[in-house]
């Protein structure tokens, strides 16, 4: 990559876009509609809604009616505005571009893109192609799952460019995300005088959330865990109220519809304790069905011409968009961005020599496909 090509990616990271700050995901979003200038690709750019960012939906390649093959990224990030300023300034370390979100995913974005340009001048594409830049997925893709999933429904092929794993290994198959948020409301009463006439609910929530750690099941690969937590109004007082959120992952869809049924079927320990449980499976299961088995050995034929062998990982747990398409039946290849590290902390980086052969892998994937 040269020093022009580091200063374009640079610019990117720099532009700030947690998912909340819709002006920053819209800049981002402006970038991708200032890099298009001058070529041949129409560009559609959906209005955020709910207070979040805008899409943008790029197509390009021949006007047959043939299947498309669709490209897609996420510009928003996990990094408060003024990371870059003062935690996670972005900068060059020998190989490594460091930034809020350079890993995940803003260098797949801006390697794809560039991938996608250079197809669509040359006009080498066999099939129309489609790119979709979302506003939300780091928050399970609320606004734009409707939007992917029909971009899906007319796809010969689906890549999504999260980050690489593993030494630049893609990913063929992801488990399947749950969300859950529970509320409990008891009785309050003052902790000292009147201790018995109270009905704790947070006592009511450690019963619950140990028994829905308890339904984790490595064997099976499904997990479940409570990472938030809140309740009570002051320390002299038994608790009215408490919440808690719940984190699912399976392997199976069969295995999602069993994890909903169980949490949302909890019962009260104490029957005066009211019990409300919301949420359901947000992202299905992508498994490595045949189709994607195919698709990838593409993929892997296409890398060998470049000059690199392609592997894909085991099934990870972490969700994305490409949960979404998989489980339409589309076959969709993930991972296929940027390799490096740190995702979602302050050492994220990238390695810029995994730029040139990624985005060329995705060059050839637009073009053989």
């Amino acid at each position: 990559m040269n020093e022009n090509e580091a200063a374009a990616l640079s610019l990117w990271v720099a532009q700030e876009s947690p998912t909340s700050h819709a002006a920053g995901v819209n800049g981002m979003m402006d970038l991708v509609q200032k890099d298009i200038a001058g070529l041949p690709i129409a560009l559609e750019r959906i209005p955020g809604r709910d207070g979040l960012g805008d899409m943008v939906v790029l197509r390009a390649g021949p006007g047959n009616s043939q299947p498309a093959v669709a490209v897609m990224s996420h510009l928003d990030t996990v990094h408060p505005v003024g990371t870059s300023a003062k935690d996670l300034p972005v900068r060059i370390e020998g190989d490594r571009l460091y930034g809020p979100g350079v890993y995940d995913m803003k260098g797949g974005a801006w390697l794809a893109l560039q991938a996608f340009k250079q197809v669509a001048a040359a006009g080498s594409a066999r099939r129309p192609m489609v790119f979709l830049f979302t506003p939300d997925e780091e928050i399970g893709s609320p606004t734009s799952r409707s939007v992917i999933e029909d971009i899906g429904r007319g796809s010969a092929a689906v890549l999504v460019t999260e980050p690489a794993r593993l030494g630049g290994k893609i990913v063929t198959a992801r488990k399947g995300v749950g969300r859950f948020e529970v509320k409990l409301e008891g009785r309050p009463s003052h902790s000292g005088s009147r201790h018995a006439d109270g009905r704790s609910a947070i006592r009511e929530a450690a019963h619950q959330i140990l028994a829905i750690e308890g339904m984790t099941d490595y064997a099976r690969g499904i997990t479940t865990s409570v990472a938030l937590i809140g309740g009570g109004t002051a320390a002299n007082v038994i608790p009215q109220h408490a919440w808690f959120s719940v984190d699912c992952r399976v392997t199976t869809a069969a295995d999602g519809r069993l994890m909903e049924e169980r949490i949302l079927g909890l019962k009260s320990h104490d029957p005066d304790v009211k019990l409300r449980i919301t949420g359901g499976m947000n992202r299905p299961p992508y498994e490595k069905s045949p189709e994607v088995a195919g698709l990838f050995e593409i993929a892997h034929k296409v890398a060998a011409g470049i000059g690199f062998e392609l592997q894909d990982c085991p099934m990870t747990g972490g969700g994305s968009d490409g949960n979404f398409t998989a489980a339409l039946g589309v076959p969709t290849l993930d991972g296929l961005g940027i390799d490096g590290d740190g995702a979602h902390t302050l050492q994220e980086y990238a390695l810029i020599s995994s730029i040139a052969p990624r985005q060329a892998l995705i060059k050839g994937l637009l073009e053989t496909v």
